[in-house]
């Protein structure tokens, strides 16, 4: 396989992996722009944008983008983070310029018709309204709220109601001139792909645009605190976070190795602990996620009301006592899952693509795979003991609470169990 680069003068920025064998490619435009890079009266603009790009351009209608695709028997979707926004396609090998085409008319080329705004208004309100009904999908972004108060990363992504309903043409070019600039894209194609026509297709299209100055993101600050929902519903929904490392630290190996034998499978200690030895949920997990300056390590379970406080109160136990007693055993199981979902979800074109457009975003260049498996064999036993101590040791915590929570401990005396 072989990955080549190249940056247009205007910093436009293509990555290319060409996978033999394969008949068929991803194709994609990454962004660096998302939540976090709203001021508080646009939140939720950048996730409309997204919607906002497959409802016309000067070229084709919304119908015409999605039969393009289509017609040849592909793909195509976008998606929008906190920090960046997507707009990919998969097609067979012989379609990959016109996914390009299409992709990039989207993305340069929306009208923002005003009738096409209010249709899509209504999605996103249901949207907004269906994740409200979903309270293991809300209490996350409760817990970002909560952990980053008052700042744009802790905000939604989907954004609130009232500034969705409102939302005009105007904001949407605006944000688009505030962050749309060439210098902030990324090209990435895996699969079936010549690099030289892509970067022939890019020069066409990308090569004339203008860079502009980019505001900087605000540093995000990692506070902590509680978050309490109390409804009546079947299952009280449990979440608490802590930060972590950014993804440019090094030891966001050792933060995802953690998250893997404490709560990543079914052998990690939460399952085995909370579920399997006590059945007191059927739902825990833990996950490691990281931004361009911050992380967050989360711990999420749902379970019953009356089995809520021995549950919290356990998790807690389970994390003091990870940071005295995790074994090599745990470590290198890992290890090992954590390279083994890499490497087998990089068979994906889709999944190459992605990663490309992350690497070259984050390190302008990409890492080659060798180099992130010796950086996670690296990851030392100490080392995790050592990361579950920072927690479990004063930490600033974030705690969110949904359903039948009312008698749940409070995120103080949850601290101060920690560090009892």
């Amino acid at each position: 396989m072989t990955v080549q680069t190249h940056r247009l003068k205007n910093g436009f920025r293509i990555v290319t992996e060409h996978m033999p064998g394969l008949k068929s490619a991803s194709v994609g435009i990454w962004v660096n722009a998302g939540g976090r890079h709203e001021r508080i009266e646009q939140n939720g603009i950048a996730h409309f944008l997204e919607h906002m790009a497959f409802k016309g351009t000067a070229r084709r209608s919304s119908v015409q983008i999605a039969e393009a695709i289509e017609d040849v028997g592909g793909y195509i979707n976008a998606y929008t983070s906190r920090e960046m926004t997507a707009y990919y396609a998969r097609v067979l090998q012989g379609d990959v310029p016109l996914a390009l085409d299409v992709i990039s008319d989207i993305v340069l080329n929306s009208v923002f018709d005003p009738a096409e705004i209010e249709v899509e208004r209504g999605v996103i309100l249901s949207e907004i309204g269906q994740a409200l009904d979903t309270p293991d999908d809300i209490i996350f972004d409760w817990l970002q709220e909560v952990s980053y108060p008052g700042q744009a990363i802790g905000r939604s992504i989907l954004g609130p109601e009232e500034r969705v309903a409102h939302f005009q043409k105007t904001d949407l070019s605006q944000f688009v001139r505030e962050h749309y600039s060439p210098d902030q894209m990324v090209l990435a194609a895996a699969g079936a792909v010549d690099h030289a026509e892509i970067l022939r297709q890019c020069e066409d299209i990308f090569g004339d645009l203008t860079a502009r100055a980019q505001a900087q993101v605000t540093p995000a600050q990692f506070q902590g605190g509680e978050m309490r929902r109390v409804k009546d519903l079947e299952q009280a929904h449990f979440a608490l976070s802590f930060e972590s490392p950014n993804y440019k630290d090094p030891d966001i190996y050792t933060a995802q190795i953690f998250s893997s034998a404490f709560g990543g499978g079914m052998s990690s200690r939460l399952f085995q602990e909370v579920r399997e030895k006590r059945g007191l949920c059927y739902s825990i997990f833990a996950s490691a996620g990281a931004y361009c300056d911050t992380g967050t390590m989360t711990l999420y379970a749902g379970t019953s009301g009356d089995k809520l406080a021995d549950l919290a109160h356990i998790t807690v136990d389970e994390l003091k006592r990870a940071a005295e007693d995790m074994s090599e055993v745990e470590v290198a199981r890992a290890r090992a899952q954590m390279k083994a979902g890499m490497l087998m979800g990089l068979e994906s074109p889709s999944a190459r693509a992605e990663r490309l457009a992350r690497m070259i975003s984050i390190w302008d260049r990409i890492p080659v795979l060798d180099e992130v498996v010796a950086q996670i064999d690296a990851v030392s036993v100490e080392a995790v003991r050592g990361y579950a101590g920072a927690m479990s040791g004063g930490a600033p915590a974030a705690m969110a609470l949904y359903g039948p929570v009312s008698d749940a401990p409070d995120i103080a005396a949850l601290q101060a169990r920690l560090v009892a």
